[in-house]
């Protein structure tokens, strides 16, 4: 009898396993996505990068998934005639207190075996970035870019190809298990699974209540706001500069980005969203905000982190420090150079009862339900590695 598995989720994570298990000919395939597209969210928003593994603590999860998972997305889009650029990363250290900290990214970023790495000086970064302020770099040459959207659609392809079902418009309302038989409910009507998984992503943590799952993590939303560079300015970025990332926080902090399509954003800022799919100021949800107040954790969080909170929250609504942000590593830049804000993104950042962020990727089991609680960022680098991981770890599925 073949097995029924259901997946609730459209974005790339979702729809890399559905093509996982859909590939095996094995099993039943349906995701259920609420939206009327696939990659309506975190997927197709993000700033389309191919991450090399530079920043995640070795050993981790995102360590080994993002290695993988970039070479995975390499071959796939080379295989189906997709875009996909190595344009390069610098991470540059503006001042000498930021040396230590560019060390401690090189040593992380070679025990994670990141391909073609180097350190740079003033002078050879600016052989790559003729426009970059600082003292040092490390150059990540094969960092690339990607239309993680168009991947998604693809992939999908593959889905139906093999017999399995996307289907739309179908918002879950409930879950339930009896006799070994999954129920979900949805805006559109009700599907039967033998096994379910959850790719959810924004709303992961209510998903997880439904089937009564610890409310521990729970999703906090930030959102990320992108300029984009007027045409006449783009030619000053070759490829991407990052700062130095500070340990504290799980952000990256405001960089520059050349996209697969020769477009240049500046961004992303990290602001607290004050609803799950906030993706302005405008969009505002009493009920989440409310719940991400009253979350334990939430006096911990503002306590330890609310100077970078009103930093970011200024630079969004003041242009002025936002530029300044960006000037001080390209310091050629001008404010009109800043030509419009690009669609923001929403990062689904999981988070503890004691106010913690949690870092890793994490995975949960609750019967026949798997359940992926965090998957930020490197996540669309890593998501056809991390539906094998699922697979194998938690459905006990061989995978290619």
């Amino acid at each position: 009898m073949v097995e029924r598995i259901g997946i609730i989720g459209g974005g790339i994570v979702g729809i890399a396993v559905a093509r996982a298990l859909s590939s095996s000919g094995d099993f039943e395939v349906t995701v259920l996505e609420k939206e009327a597209r696939l990659a309506a969210h975190q997927t197709g928003h993000n700033s389309g990068v191919v991450h090399a593994g530079l920043y995640y603590q070795p050993g981790s999860l995102k360590a080994e998934l993002c290695s993988r998972g970039r070479e995975m997305t390499r071959d796939y889009c080379l295989e189906r005639g997709l875009p996909y650029r190595e344009v390069g990363k610098l991470v540059v250290a503006l001042s000498e207190d930021e040396l230590g900290r560019l060390d401690d990214i090189q040593q992380r970023a070679s025990t994670n075996q990141v391909p073609g790495l180097r350190r740079l000086s003033a002078e050879e970064m600016r052989e790559v970035e003729p426009n970059v302020a600082g003292v040092a770099a490390v150059h990540s040459p094969h960092t690339a870019v990607v239309d993680y959207a168009a991947i998604t659609e693809c992939m999908a392809g593959d889905v139906r190809a093999n017999g399995g079902s996307i289907l739309l418009h179908q918002e879950v309302t409930a879950i339930s298990t009896t006799g070994g038989v999954t129920t979900v409910s949805t805006t559109s009507g009700t599907h039967t699974f033998d096994r379910l998984l959850v790719c959810a992503g924004l709303q992961s943590d209510i998903l997880a209540k439904m089937v009564g799952a610890s409310p521990s993590p729970k999703i906090l939303p930030f959102r990320g706001e992108y300029w984009s560079m007027s045409a006449e300015s783009a030619p000053m970025i070759k490829g991407m500069i990052y700062p130095v990332p500070d340990p504290r926080f799980p952000f990256l902090g405001v960089h520059f980005t050349r996209g697969v399509y020769d477009d240049v954003h500046v961004g992303p800022n990290a602001v607290p969203a004050l609803a799950r799919e906030g993706y302005s100021w405008g969009k505002i949800s009493f009920k989440d905000t409310f719940e991400s107040l009253a979350w334990p954790g939430a006096g911990v969080l503002a306590k330890n982190h609310w100077l970078m909170g009103v930093r970011e929250v200024s630079a969004s609504l003041l242009k002025p420090l936002y530029y300044k942000q960006a000037q001080s590593f390209v310091p050629a830049l001008k404010s009109s150079h800043l030509e419009s804000k690009t669609a923001a993104g929403v990062r689904a950042q999981a988070w503890n009862k004691d106010g913690s962020l949690l870092d890793d990727f994490a995975v949960d089991q609750v019967g026949s339900v798997t359940l992926l609680r965090n998957a930020p960022s490197p996540a669309a680098t890593s998501a056809m590695a991390i539906a094998d991981y699922v697979l194998k770890n938690f459905m006990k599925i061989a995978t290619r």
